[in-house]
């Protein structure tokens, strides 16, 4: 029996997560949870897997939750940093899911969760990491691929948020629709898997069959094909080294499958450059990259900015910042708060 910690629980991954949970009651327990949003359905899954404790955002989310649970109910309601903290390294936790926004904890071995870097992890297993000469992140391509750059300017949320293949939360589908999800994903591969980022290449795919490549020095190429659901992969991580039977249908080998593959339109989607700047560069960049990239996506889905004022947000707010380049900790945090603050500054200025 592995006991779970569950950061994120009432988004996409972490129900899936939970999905998983119910599916082997026999293999897994949850011991925390913790969420920012949708109280009610939080307080549904405590009813149900009855953690030890649950973290919330703030002291008014921790009121609302009581409210929503029976009177006895023995889960811990913390909240705030100090909440998410606890809730993190729980001691009675084995494993930890991060789906949530947030700094990681160091010291630990890590387990890629998300499809892609799943498949690079499964694709360098039982290799030599010297013989890897190139990792290949496939990309969908999200909802505009074949698009007109002229018509982004009138791109809506509804639009953004129509993914021909995943269903995810909203700002990692508004990420899909801008490639700036692959740009993050390739910052990750280069520290998850010590590689530099011209190893790295973004291949569109836009079946979303391949979840990704590695190609080796002989040669070889290994990919790693499913359907696209996030359950393999969240498995994979649960239950490493096994495979659990998730009972998930195989991808359709026969003569209406179809694998295509094409580069990105780095003009088009100019956030996957961005992100490739921010890599090479690196110091505090890549958080500032981040962190303008959020409040730039929130403002798109609150209506408060254009879909192509996205990427403008991005690059006027790395345009502006000064990189440390060995940066500690505390650098890296107030990295992201100044530019958390100087994105909602363009915003503001967006709107005038």
């Amino acid at each position: 029996m592995k006991a779970l910690s569950i950061l994120g629980s009432t988004g996409s991954i972490g129900r899936n997560a939970l999905e998983i949970v119910r599916r082997f009651p026999d293999r897994f327990e949850v011991k925390a949870l913790a969420a920012k949003r949708s109280m009610a359905l939080l307080a549904e899954q405590i009813r149900e897997f009855t953690p030890e404790a649950v973290a919330v955002f703030d002291e008014s989310a921790a009121r609302q939750l009581e409210s929503l649970l029976p009177s006895g109910c023995r889960t811990r309601i913390l909240y705030g940093e100090d909440g998410y903290q606890a809730v993190a390294a729980w001691e009675s936790a084995a494993l930890t899911l991060v789906a949530m926004v947030g700094a990681a904890a160091r010291g630990v071995t890590i387990f890629p969760v998300d499809s892609e870097h799943s498949a690079i992890f499964q694709c360098l297993q039982g290799q030599r990491r010297e013989d890897a000469i190139q990792i290949l992140l496939t990309a969908s391509g999200g909802p505009f691929f074949q698009r007109s750059r002229e018509a982004f300017a009138a791109m809506t949320p509804a639009e953004a948020l129509r993914h021909p293949n995943w269903a995810m939360g909203p700002k990692i589908t508004i990420d899909s629709a801008t490639l700036m999800n692959k740009g993050l994903e390739v910052i990750e591969a280069k520290w998850l898997f010590n590689a530099p980022e011209d190893m790295i290449r973004v291949v569109v795919h836009p079946q979303s069959i391949i979840h990704s490549m590695v190609a080796f020095r002989d040669g070889s190429v290994m990919a790693q094909l499913g359907v696209p659901d996030m359950k393999a992969a969240i498995g994979y991580a649960l239950s490493y080294p096994e495979r659990l039977a998730l009972g998930q249908p195989l991808p359709t080998f026969a003569s209406d499958l179809q694998l295509t593959f094409a580069d990105p339109d780095m003009e088009s989607f100019p956030c996957l450059g961005l992100a490739f700047e921010a890599c090479r560069r690196g110091g505090t960049l890549p958080a500032v990259l981040n962190a303008a990239n959020e409040v730039a996506v929130y403002a798109f889905l609150e209506q408060r900015a254009a879909f192509t004022a996205i990427p403008l947000i991005v690059q006027q707010t790395m345009a502006a910042h000064v990189p440390i380049a060995n940066p500690e900790l505390e650098d890296i945090l107030a990295a992201d708060r100044w530019a958390r603050a100087k994105a909602c500054e363009l915003v503001g200025e967006g709107r005038r």
